[in-house]
This record gives C-alpha cells, structure tokens and sequence, in this order.
C-alpha cells in the first residue's frame, strides 16, 4: 500500500491497541463483491468480513431497511421492546421450525456467553459439574466463550477459567462418548470447526453428537455463528445433518455487516432462563434487527441457499481441478470454504492474491479462508479461479 493507506496505518498503529497488528489494506467503500482501499485500488472480497457481509456491500435492500430504521427508532435498550425485535425472532423460529425461544445479542461471542450462563443454570439445577467441547474449537474470546475454545494459543495464557471444560478430539464419536456423563451440562460443537481452517467432521459425527447428549441429558449446543444464514448452502447447518440441536447460537452473516447475535433455546432449553438472569443493553437493537430481516427477506426472495450451493460447487471443484505444487486440495460447504495448501505458506498465498486484486484469509499456516458475499457472480468465481494459479505460482516461484 502506498499513499493515504500507508498514512493511515500508521495512524492505527499509533491509537490503537497492537492486538491486532496493523492491517495489510485500508478499505474506504464497496459495491457488491468488490471493495477499494483509500489508494483506490479494487479487490473482489472473498473474505466477506469473515463470513459476515451476506449480501456484499451496499446492498439496496440492506441500505433501505437500514436507513428507514435509523431514521424512526435507533435504539430502545431491554426496557422497551419493538416490533423489529419481535419480528426477526419470529422469522427465525418460522425458519428453524421448531419450537424455541430467542435472546438476541450484539455478536457470537455474546451469544455463546448466552448458551454458557444457560447450561450452567442447567447443569447447577441438576448438579452437573462440567462441560465438554472440540479441540481446536473456537466459540469466541471473552473468557466464557474463551474457556470452551480448544486452541491452545489463544486460550492457555487467560487461565485458570471458572468453569471446567474437558476438550476432546473433533469428529472422533468415540472420545465424545467416553467423555460426556451424566455430571456433563453440555457439549459445546461446530457443525464444522471454522477458525480451525473449515474443518468439516466425519459423516454422522453431528447425529452422533446429538444421541449422546440424549442419552446422558447434557444440552447439545450447536456454535453455528460463521456456518449458519446460508452460508453453506442451508439456513442452518445443522438441518441438513437431521440434528437438532438444544441450544443454538448465531450471528456474523445474520446482520449482513451490522452487529448482531442470536442465542436460541430449543423446547425445554428455552425456558431456562427467568426475568433477571441475562441481558444486554444493545442486544436486539432495532436498527441490527431491521438488517437481519433484509438479509432473510433477500436470501429468500433472491434464491440465494440455490445459488449458494451452485457457485459455491464452481468454486469448490474449480479449486480442486488446479495441479500445482502448493495446493493439497479443497474442504468445506457452499460459500465456506479452504484452500488447504501442501505447506505452511497461506501468509504468502494471501500476500500474492491481495497484489492480484483478491481479499482472501490466510486462517491457518496451510489453509486460506474463503467466505465471500453469498451474493458472488459465476463471473468473479471464475475470475479467481483463473488468478489463482498465478497466485499460487508468484509464491512458490
């Protein structure tokens, strides 16, 4: 980057905190799948601010229902209710099918803090003394949320953590069985691990789940806050397993880029909580509410769980078609994929796809995240798929 964007970032570095390091590109507007960065550069987006922007970037839809909200009643807090509120949990107990009640959040790692404060006041009423959750899982990084995510280097220098959490191999049936009792209050599971490089379990390994849990009455909590909202091609992924799950949580795509996150409490996980036991004083904000239902409305209007699954076909087989050395292969559903590399290079891979004009996410050393707009074209699928050789080649070269 040079110009504006090498101004900016060492603006950022000096006001802000270095968690995050100084970001590679400083972006300035979008329209659909692509972005520009304040050099007025273009790039198509295939990270999709992590699986979040559904629709792309300036959606009329998003920006209509946005702007009409903003413009009536920006925010109520839980003193008031309003109908936006009302009427995006409706639409997603109408979606889900089942029946259930919704606690609205600000974002994933609130809603896992939801489903945690929940199965502990299920688990102390039953005297159930622990919890069970994936290696290499991630279900957020407040320490809650944090206590039951498996991956050592985010996770071990905040402990000890207030709850004991037993972690066991993903997609292996046999250690959940072994681990989870009748003292388990619940198992936290990702229909597929995302942050651990789109990770997808072995067949059934989610049904499985859910026998377990059944038979020992531990609350099976599905973490579907990235794979939910279409993105792998179903509302939810946990319908196309034939699960159910008892506690569900949601956010990132829902919103289509504002903060939003869903906690949902499947029959009797419903109604756990009493008046007094959790709230949020943004949670359920009626400008949020009123994005999500314009990115349920468009979902469906448009087609787009079909579309999902067709483009995210091209997009999946044409990655695997690629004979390159670097390239091992391809993994994930729909619109939620990896590049899964032969080694530790997706640092570089993601490097040399930004030069080409390509925003993808080097998410583990050999694995590069793609999670574009559920709205993506034929076209700029096409259009990666044709760069990324070139891609692949300018860092192995």
């Amino acid at each position: 980057m040079s110009g504006h964007g090498d101004a900016l970032r060492a603006r950022f570095e000096s006001a802000f905190m270095p968690n995050y390091g100084v970001p590679p590109v400083a972006l300035a507007k979008g329209e659909g799948c692509a972005v520009w960065d304040v050099d007025g550069k273009r790039y198509l987006d295939f990270i999709g601010g992590i699986a979040v922007s559904s629709l792309g970037h300036g959606h009329p839809a998003l920006v209509e229902a946005v702007s009409r909200q903003v413009a009536t009643l920006a925010h109520t807090s839980n003193l008031f209710l309003h109908e936006p509120e009302v009427l995006l949990a409706e639409r997603l107990l109408g979606l889900l099918g089942e029946p259930a009640k919704v606690f609205l959040a600000n974002s994933g790692t609130e809603a896992n803090e939801a489903a945690l404060k929940l199965a502990v006041k299920y688990g102390k009423a039953r005297g159930r003394s622990y919890f069970v959750a994936a290696e290499m899982g991630f279900h957020g990084r407040t320490m809650g949320a944090l206590a039951l995510t498996g991956k050592p280097s985010i996770r071990d220098q905040f402990g000890p953590f207030p709850i004991d959490v037993r972690f066991v191999p993903y997609g292996d049936a046999d250690a959940m069985k072994n681990a989870v009792t009748d003292d388990c209050a619940a198992v936290f599971l990702e229909p597929a691990q995302g942050e651990a490089g789109v990770v997808p379990p072995p067949e059934g390994y989610f049904r499985a789940a859910r026998e377990i849990c059944s038979a020992t009455g531990a609350l099976l909590v599905a973490d579907e806050i990235q794979s939910a909202i279409g993105r792998t091609g179903h509302w939810f992924a946990h319908q196309a397993e034939g699960v159910v799950p008892d506690v569900l949580t949601l956010a990132k795509g829902l919103g289509g880029g504002m903060p939003i996150g869903a906690c949902v409490g499947f029959g009797e996980a419903g109604t756990i909580f009493e008046k007094g036991d959790h709230g949020s004083t943004f949670g359920g904000n009626p400008v949020s509410c009123a994005a999500a239902l314009a990115v349920l409305d468009t979902i469906e209007r448009d087609g787009l769980l079909e579309h999902v699954r067709t483009v995210g076909r091209q997009l999946s087989e044409g990655i695997a078609a690629i004979e390159h050395p670097l390239l091992k292969g391809v993994r994930g559903r729909g619109l939620w994929l990896a590049a899964v590399l032969t080694s530790d290079r997706s640092a570089g891979v993601q490097a040399a796809a930004q030069e080409a004009g390509f925003l993808v996410n080097a998410l583990q050393p050999d694995a590069v995240r793609l999670a574009p707009p559920l709205v993506i074209s034929s076209s700029e699928v096409r259009s990666l798929l044709d760069a990324f050789p070139g891609i692949l080649e300018a860092v192995n070269g």
